[in-house]
Formats: structure tokens, C-alpha cells, sequence
């Protein structure tokens, strides 16, 4: 699966499903093999693995039982203390995807985001993002503050968190968002499995979901060809003027939208805040301005 096969006048809305069909196609002619996954929630929200469990294209209930075999998760899994983190243990004997859910805290040695307790130890996000990073095939760095930091590495940052590339030394994927589409997360994963690692821009993201910018698709962009600008949210125009981040952003979220593809931010009156943006959040404010 190549980028170019992906013209931008497709419908993107597509894409997650036709690689996730494409792939599970592969995986009945065994032609591909379905793989374990580790997905670690750090320090964040927990809006990510909310929006992972909400995707429609396939549904949760293919991913967890066609696509991948997600050994350990916080939220999913339904085995519980030592046994859980057992799991994970076993999981890094085999080949597996690592998907970070949040920043990495690292001060005091990452004692601000416990989540094991194991024969008496605390078990930090950030030891299982390195044990667990060092061995996994792929890693998949989901949202804006896995990705960069994000909303846990703010100002003034007093968990010290980093990104999962900044704790790792390794190559890392990039599908930022404050939350990550689930078409993203899951269309990536498909790649991974059915066509192995998509193409990525020199951010590490996969140019299947951010090539271009809102600003390119957005669905006020004529406003803003004739120079017709909102001076206040909720007016019609181009929100460039009142703080919109959709020319300096890249997602396809004037295409794909959200929350069952029925809007997204500008389509409901409210300015892009730059969410998927490296240095979202302190870098992008105000969200609004007059």
C-alpha cells in the first residue's frame, strides 16, 4: 500500500476500512499473520483508548478478535493484578506491536505514573515503555502527548514528561491528536500488519492521514479564498483571523470527521485549536483570539 494509491480527491474516510479489509483478506490466506499488541496508557487522559473503542471502520469487536491479539491494556483487559502484568512480561518473548498512550513521566525515575505493582514492586510507565519499547517490532506513539508531550508535558510540567520518541532510541510512529482519530490508530496498525510500515513524513507520521492540512480541505476555505473573515466565534467566514491553527496543522479532519463522521471542530462553529500540532498545547495559544 503506497501513499500514491491514495489521491487527496478520494474519500478518506475509506481509507482505515479499505486497508483493514485488504489486510484481513491477507490474514484468512495466510498471507499475513495476526500479531500481539501491547498498548500502555501513561500519563494522559485516557481519551485515546476512549476513541480507540470507539471506531467504526471495522469495529472494536474485529480489531480485538480479527486483527491484533491485545495482550495487555489497562482499560480492556479483563485479567488483573500480578497475572496482568505476567502477561505483559510474556507478550515481550514474542513479536508485538507497542502502542503509548500518553507522556512518559520521568521524574523521580518515572515515579509519578504507577501502573503495576509486581512481586512488591511499583512498576512505572516508564520502565514498561522501555522494556517493552526495546523489544516491540513496531511502536506506535498514539496522540498528542505520546507523540510530543502534549497537554502532560505543558508548562510547567512538573512530571517531567516526554514523548515516547524522547524515551526511546528508536524509530517511532507519530498519530498525534488530542484524541487520535480511531481511523488512524487503526488503519495504521492494519498497515502494519497486512503491508508492513506505511510511509511516513519526516515528523514520523503516516502520510495516509497527514499529508495535508485542514486549511487545504476545510470546508470554509472559499470564505477564506474571498478574504471573508469570522470576528467572533459562531460567525459565518474564515476563522483564520479569531486564532484558527488549520493552516499550520495536518490531519484530515475536514474529510474523515468525528465522533461517527457526522462534524468536526469548524463545521461546529469553533476554531482548530492545533491539537495534533508538536507544540500543542502551550505553543497554540490563544485557541481563540479577537
Amino acid at each position: 500500500m503506497n501513499n500514491k494509491d491514495c489521491p487527496l480527491n478520494a474519500s478518506k474516510k475509506s481509507i482505515s476500512e479499505i486497508i483493514t479489509d485488504e489486510t484481513l483478506t491477507l490474514l484468512r490466506e495466510n498471507k499475513a499473520k495476526k500479531i500481539d499488541a501491547i498498548w500502555l496508557e501513561a500519563t494522559g487522559c485516557s481519551g485515546n483508548i476512549i476513541s480507540f473503542i470507539n471506531g467504526e471502520n471495522p469495529g472494536i469487536f474485529y480489531i480485538l478478535t480479527q486483527l491484533i491479539n491485545l495482550k495487555f491494556n489497562n482499560t480492556l483487559m479483563g485479567t488483573e493484578g500480578e497475572k496482568a502484568f505476567e502477561q505483559f512480561l510474556d507478550t515481550l518473548n514474542g513479536e508485538f506491536i507497542l502502542l503509548v498512550d500518553g507522556a512518559i513521566s520521568t521524574k523521580e525515575n518515572g515515579l509519578y505514573n504507577i501502573i503495576a505493582n509486581y512481586k512488591g514492586k511499583p512498576i512505572t510507565s516508564l520502565d514498561a515503555v522501555k522494556l517493552a519499547g526495546e523489544k516491540a517490532k513496531y511502536v506506535i506513539a498514539v496522540g498528542t502527548c505520546a507523540s510530543y508531550g502534549g497537554i502532560s508535558a505543558a508548562k510547567p510540567n512538573p512530571s517531567e514528561s516526554k514523548s515516547a520518541k524522547e524515551v526511546l532510541n528508536r524509530e517511532v510512529i507519530r498519530a498525534p491528536g488530542c484524541p487520535s482519530h480511531p481511523d488512524w490508530v487503526i488503519g495504521t496498525i492494519a498497515h502494519l500488519v497486512g503491508f508492513g510500515m506505511p510511509e511516513l513524513d519526516e515528523d514520523g507520521r503516516p502520510l495516509l492521514f497527514y499529508s495535508v492540512t485542514i486549511h487545504d480541505n476545510c470546508t470554509r476555505r472559499g470564505y477564506f479564498d474571498k478574504k471573508q473573515f469570522a470576528k467572533k466565534v459562531g460567525d459565518e467566514g474564515c476563522m483564520f483571523k479569531i486564532g484558527c491553527r488549520g493552516p499550520v496543522t495536518k490531519t484530515d479532519c475536514p474529510r474523515r470527521k468525528w465522533n461517527g463522521y457526522v462534524n468536526w471542530p469548524v463545521q461546529d462553529n469553533s476554531p482548530c485549536i492545533g491539537c495534533a500540532q508538536p507544540h500543542f498545547p502551550d505553543g497554540m495559544e490563544p485557541f481563540v483570539r479577537y
